[in-house]
């Protein structure tokens, strides 16, 4: 069973549209995004607050009005691509990140992903993969941020369904937001993003990064300061891995993996 609404973002905050309803494409227009723009618009909406690794981004405008992005990446991986596709991992993608804003119907959805897929195939990639996370999860006061989902949109683009992602110790931060294993990695050796990542903690409660002397003293130890401020603000939570599809793009590539009949709404996380 399919949900009969559909989730939409607006400032983080997850809103619904009643599934059935019909968008006019004449409204429409979807074209190649900078990574730059991407990044601020899916920062400002998705409930996640975070940016993947990207290689693709496009725009959902309506009458000039940006009202979606579609961001494809890299994960941190390769096996997350080539488990699925035969290839190098480059010559397949992960559908990173994919949010309509509220004023957009029911449709939309499948309409723009469909739109991206072209364009990727004409690119010649042989594939995507992309998640449904469907573990709801809270903030620190037990509020329900996050409620999960098992990938309505992938289903109804006829998706091959391959089962679950990896399980994992996710790490979460007051707000219900997760702090990746990616990001504290990057803060712990210091590498490229890594100031990027200590400011989500910084917004948290943590004391800036030193990464030399000053007035103060002596600088920090980027693996002592990770230690402390990720068990400080951070909770763990056992997740049992997100929910993986595939979509071969190309006429002759096929999912590696084997087809399994979709989840239902209601389904155990």
């Amino acid at each position: 069973m399919i949900t009969p609404v559909c989730q939409r973002w607006r400032e983080r905050r997850d809103s619904y549209r009643p599934r059935g309803e019909v968008m006019d494409p004449r409204e429409y227009e979807v074209s190649v995004l900078p990574i730059a723009t991407a990044k601020a618009f899916v920062i400002s909406h998705h409930y996640s607050g975070t940016f993947p690794a990207a290689r693709r981004s496009f725009a959902l405008h309506r009458k000039g009005q940006l009202v979606g992005v579609a961001v494809f990446s890299h994960p941190a991986s390769n096996a997350v691509l080539t488990k699925v596709f035969d290839g190098p991992a480059k010559e397949s993608i992960e559908l990173g990140r994919f949010v309509l804003l509220d004023s957009v119907p029911a449709n939309g959805e499948t309409w723009f992903l469909a739109r991206t897929f072209e364009a990727l195939r004409k690119e010649g990639f042989r594939g995507v993969v992309a998640f449904s996370d469907p573990v709801p999860r809270t903030d620190g006061t037990g509020k329900i941020v996050f409620t999960g989902h098992i990938g309505n949109i992938y289903q109804a683009h006829n998706a091959v369904f391959t089962g679950r992602g990896g399980a994992q110790i996710m790490r979460l931060l007051p707000d219900g937001s997760v702090l990746s294993a990616r990001a504290v990695a990057k803060i712990r050796s210091l590498d490229q993003g890594w100031q990027y990542a200590s400011k989500i903690l910084i917004q948290h409660g943590a004391a800036p990064l030193r990464i030399e002397a000053d007035l103060f003293g002596a600088g920090d130890d980027p693996k002592v300061w990770t230690e402390r401020w990720v068990s400080t603000l951070t909770r763990p939570v056992r997740h049992p891995g997100n929910w993986r599809y595939a979509f071969p793009l190309q006429r002759k590539v096929k999912s590696k993996l084997p087809a399994l009949p979709y989840p239902k709404f209601g389904a155990r996380p």
